[in-house]
């Protein structure tokens, strides 16, 4: 394995379905504008609440992404 650096940046998805969906959600539109994701790690997982009920899910994400050296 070649010598390599990664950013780590975090996003937040949100569904109405479940932490899964939001975590997909989350990782699938940091696809379209950053290439080369590698690595999605759960940071914290929340409930939104409206008249008692779970309205949604919401996932914080640490995403990480090779850095291109151009190599």
């Amino acid at each position: 394995m070649s010598d390599s650096v990664y950013r780590v940046t975090e996003v937040i998805g949100a569904s109405t379905t479940s932490w899964e969906d939001a975590a997909r959600r989350a990782v699938e539109t940091a696809a379209q504008t950053v290439r080369d994701l590698r690595v999605a790690e759960v940071e914290r997982m929340d409930v939104t609440i409206e008249n008692g009920t779970v309205a949604s899910y919401r996932v914080r994400l640490g995403i990480s992404f090779k850095y291109e050296t151009g190599d």
